[in-house]
């Protein structure tokens, strides 16, 4: 009889255990979930927070260094795009790479009309930097799924750096008609820098 009671109640306990583990199983899942949800956000606010700490420690540039920086930008996202196009492995990326050829060649255009617009008239020099050119080239030796990674997490990048020049020389700048040009680039860089955010995850 006893052994009856024992059995009866070993069998009831390892029912509530598997019943409790259940429990802390779902509950451990929406913790993981609500972790992550709370991950996602809190990059997102570093990365705006990032923006502002290199608007903010970075001197705000005269007119000509201003459309020089500009211009490069604009080119090395241009050649960079183009590689993009050649080398990428995922559509989207493709897709994102050719957006960027055409809002860039727009950003080069402004920036001219804006620079021929100064007084005195200033023009910008597109060349390259010596990093510049040595991330294109990194750039094209890879293919893939690699170089989708590469070129994704660059873009990151460049558009954080990009962002900070545009609002800084926009509310700075000592150029009215490269203030208003950099007034009116700025939300464009933050729709690029929103969507290649979603690449990146």
């Amino acid at each position: 009889m006893n052994k009856i009671i024992l059995i009866a109640s070993a069998s009831i306990l390892s029912l509530g255990l598997a019943g409790c583990g259940q429990k802390v199983e779902n509950t451990a899942d929406a913790a993981a979930n609500s972790a992550m949800e709370t991950a996602d956000a809190a990059g997102a606010m570093a990365s705006n927070a990032m923006v502002d700490v290199e608007q903010a420690v970075t001197p705000t540039p005269t007119g000509q260094e201003f459309v020089d920086n500009a211009a490069k930008s604009d080119a090395f996202e241009i050649a960079a795009a183009k590689i993009a196009q050649a080398n990428a492995a995922s559509q989207a990326v493709k897709d994102f790479a050719a957006e960027m050829i055409k809002a860039h060649s727009e950003s080069t255009a402004k920036i001219k009309a804006a620079a021929a617009a100064a007084s005195p008239a200033l023009t910008p020099n597109a060349t390259l930097t010596e990093g510049q050119n040595e991330d294109l080239a990194e750039l094209r030796a890879k293919k893939g799924a690699e170089f989708d990674e590469d070129y994704i997490d660059g873009q990151v990048d460049a558009h954080q750096t990009a962002l900070a020049m545009m609002r800084d020389y926009a509310e700075k700048g000592d150029t009215p008609s490269l203030k208003t040009a950099a007034g009116e680039i700025a939300p464009v860089v933050q729709k690029h820098l929103d969507h290649v955010k979603t690449l990146d995850k």
